[in-house]
């Protein structure tokens, strides 16, 4: 089965070309050298992109990666100036950025519902023959021909729009953690790369008046895959935009060695961005009714903090223990960052 989740996309545009403006002239029984009356030719059709709050993939592109707008209609006699051209205006999902493929210069990004942003504008309708006489040629055959619209390709890169990013090796418990924390329904099971698309999930934060947050859950990241090996470094971009990173780390270790996969998962997350560096992060070790001791499990959750340099919760997202005090810190962190703007 295909997935239907798709996050970059390369898109032809076309806009509108602009119509011919028009070489006419009144001819009418009684009115003797009637002059020019020729209309000018309509605008081109510009393409918007429009964020639509019920989209959360770029799948449509895959089968339709070329857009043309309509081009604007030639002018006419009688001062007729041509229909515009329709403005072709494209539904793109939140988090949505338009990228020139050739230039690399970002055009837009497309983050608030209903914000638009115009990817090719169309060309400009000619000028019909009454702009042209003058008093030496009162009877002006020349028009122009309308301008281009303009052409290009552009990269579609969708980035979801969250609070916090979920981060750890496969196996870890993230899908697991996400169901215990939101609504959100991603497979689970005993094995690694259950996860192979993003999920969201919305947090209610308990004892707040109804103060909710976003949860996104990547697939599972593995040494090198700032590189490009395994699944994770496609979807890293996906909490580019997160305000706190949650670094999900299994107690029983994916090698046995937690404090070694948390140095590890996140040497990945700072290779593929600087500006990941910058993010607030707290630390939930996961499994931890897998420990056999209470003294065995503060030794590691010590080990962990003098590594992270930031809290370590212990949860188990299987038995829901520790669930709500990891939700209250994460949104005690949020609440922090935002009264910081």
């Amino acid at each position: 089965m295909t997935s239907r989740f798709i996050d970059k996309v390369k898109v032809y545009l076309k806009a509108g070309d602009g119509g011919r403006g028009c070489v006419s002239f009144r001819r009418e029984k009684y009115v003797p050298r009637g002059g020019p009356n020729g209309g000018d030719g309509g605008d081109g059709g510009d393409i918007v992109f429009k964020v639509d709050s019920n989209l959360n993939t770029l799948y449509d592109f895959r089968y339709n990666p070329h857009l043309r707008a309509p081009n604007g209609r030639p002018g006419m006699g009688d001062n007729r100036s041509g229909k515009k051209g329709e403005t072709l205006v494209v539904p793109v999902p939140p988090g949505t950025t338009i990228i020139d493929s050739e230039t690399g210069e970002v055009i837009a990004d497309l983050t608030e519902i209903g914000q638009e942003a115009i990817a090719a504008r169309g060309g400009k309708g000619g000028r019909g023959n009454q702009h042209f006489a003058t008093p030496r040629n009162r009877a002006p055959r020349i028009s122009e021909p309308g301008t281009p619209g303009e052409e290009r390709t552009v990269i579609l890169e969708l980035r979801s729009i969250a609070d916090v990013g979920l981060v750890g090796f496969p196996n870890a418990g993230k899908s697991t953690l996400l169901r215990a924390i939101s609504s959100a329904t991603p497979e689970v099971a005993p094995y690694p790369f259950t996860t192979l698309t993003p999920h969201l999930g919305v947090v209610d934060v308990p004892g707040s008046g109804g103060q909710k947050f976003v949860v996104a859950d990547i697939p599972g990241l593995i040494v090198g895959a700032s590189e490009g090996k395994g699944l994770g470094r496609e979807f890293l971009r996906h909490i580019e935009r997160t305000s706190v990173l949650l670094y999900v780390i299994d107690a029983a270790g994916f090698d046995g060695d937690p404090v070694q996969d948390f140095r590890d998962v996140r040497n990945e997350v700072f290779l593929y961005s600087e500006a990941m560096r910058k993010k607030r992060s707290l630390v939930a070790l996961n499994k931890v009714d897998l420990i056999p001791s209470r003294e065995e499990l503060d030794l590691l959750i010590e080990a962990l903090e003098d590594e992270a340099k930031t809290p370590v919760i212990p949860i188990s997202g299987q038995e829901k223990t520790g669930i709500q005090e990891l939700i209250r810190s994460l949104f005690t962190v949020l609440s922090e960052i935002e009264t910081t703007f």
